[in-house]
């Protein structure tokens, strides 16, 4: 095999992010155990992995990065910092035609670059192989918690940013005793299985969902709704996964009877604008809407969740609703209901989040892409050489610049 030298680049999109896709670790590890892979680290102020620890480990750093064939960052690059003819390996949120991305695509083109989108790199059963979602799930289900805590006046957490990683944040729940709050968590996927280990670390009980809405707990509890419990064909009352994603306006949903009977909801379900949201802004406004807390990890802005109106910082995390007037008011106001909605939630946890992710990479995409000839990669490569690829022609309208209103968030 020909040497193959890989960078990795600074994190340049404002707001900066500090999450890298190879730890100083993996990155010795791959060198040890790939002779001919060459990696180099563009030096950073900002990344979670200092520029120390990479030197550490062996791993030269290069403000130029124009000797590298491969170039792996984690969110869109900037047009200036485009480095002509490269193969480049990021989050681009282009496919959908996201119109703050399409100058981006374009230099993309015009400067002859290969682009290999990491959503677009999926299993043979079409499921994702690299995302975030498990830490927003865990940092999101800490933050609802948090904000109950600080609502109530009844607990306090350290912030999770606060924390150095997900072991420190573990050390500060030994000892908490919550009180017998009443959670509904929703979905299935990466997000939810961060969730469930929060709860899990926290001691947290399970209740299936017809207990949860009928009874009382003197501890905390938890239920969990899956999409076959939270969706029904309006005609026939069942679900079916594949019906459902095809045809979601044919679906009711069921969340309703759960909003007079939980404390916090933390939202970890698949959202599309034709699917019905899990109530209205109408129900909001009744006296039985008993959560106070809304822990919206999935984080679309008036989608699921109607009172989602907008994002929060890592820093500020939360906001209230006022009920009845639909205004955004201070996090914790009488006749407000608090809203946890942050869209770089895994940022709090940027060192595991980090490793998580550069391990997915490791173990099913690096071999692909060093041999090269790999259907998986070729199904993610949108652009090969500043030309775009078959499976991705329908964006060419999008990629030479042209303005179109269809174009989505």
């Amino acid at each position: 095999m020909a040497s193959l030298h890989i960078g990795l680049i600074r994190e340049e999109k404002i707001p900066l992010d500090n999450r890298v896709a190879f730890t100083p670790l993996q990155c010795q590890w791959i060198m040890n155990n790939y002779p001919d892979v060459q990696i180099t680290v563009q030096p950073s102020p900002h990344r979670c992995y200092k520029d120390a620890e990479y030197l550490a480990a062996g791993i030269p750093l290069a403000e130029d990065l124009s000797h590298c064939n491969i170039l792996l960052g984690i969110k869109e690059v900037p047009v200036d910092k485009l480095i002509p003819h490269k193969t480049y390996l990021f989050f681009s949120h282009t496919k959908k035609l996201q119109p703050q991305n399409q100058a981006m695509l374009k230099a993309i083109v015009d400067k002859g670059i290969t682009l290999i989108d990491y959503e677009c790199l999926v299993h043979t059963d079409g499921q994702r192989i690299l995302g975030f979602g498990f830490f927003a799930g865990v940092v999101g289900a800490h933050n609802g918690l948090l904000e109950y805590g600080r609502r109530t006046g009844l607990f306090d957490f350290k912030r999770v940013h606060e924390c150095h990683d997900f072991q420190e944040l573990i050390t500060h729940y030994f000892g908490v005793k919550l009180p017998p709050v009443k959670i509904v968590t929703t979905g299935s996927g990466r997000v939810t299985a961060g969730i469930l280990e929060v709860m899990g670390l926290l001691g947290i009980k399970y209740i299936p969902p017809e207990e949860f809405l009928i009874n009382s707990y003197e501890y905390p509890v938890y239920t969990q709704l899956k999409a076959g419990e939270l969706y029904l064909r309006r005609s026939d009352k069942t679900y079916s996964r594949e019906d459902f994603h095809a045809h979601p306006e044919l679906y009711d949903c069921k969340f309703l009877p759960y909003v007079t009977c939980s404390d916090i909801l933390m939202n970890g379900i698949y959202w599309d604008k034709k699917i019905e949201p899990l109530f209205t802004w109408e129900d909001l406004a009744k006296e039985n809407f008993r959560i106070k807390v809304i822990a919206d990890i999935t984080d679309d802005q008036n989608g699921s969740i109607p009172c989602n109106l907008g994002d929060a910082t890592i820093e500020n995390p939360a906001y209230g609703v006022n009920r009845s007037t639909r205004k955004r008011t201070a996090p914790y106001e009488d006749g407000s209901v608090t809203m946890m909605a942050v869209g770089n939630l895994p940022n709090e946890l940027p060192r595991d989040a980090s490793q998580f992710f550069g391990d997915h990479l490791m173990k099913y995409i690096f071999d692909d892409l060093l041999k090269g000839n790999s259907e998986m990669i070729d199904k993610a490569t949108i652009t090969l050489g500043g030309q775009l690829t078959k499976r991705y022609a329908y964006m060419e309208e999008y990629a030479r610049g042209v303005v179109k209103e269809t174009a989505v968030k």
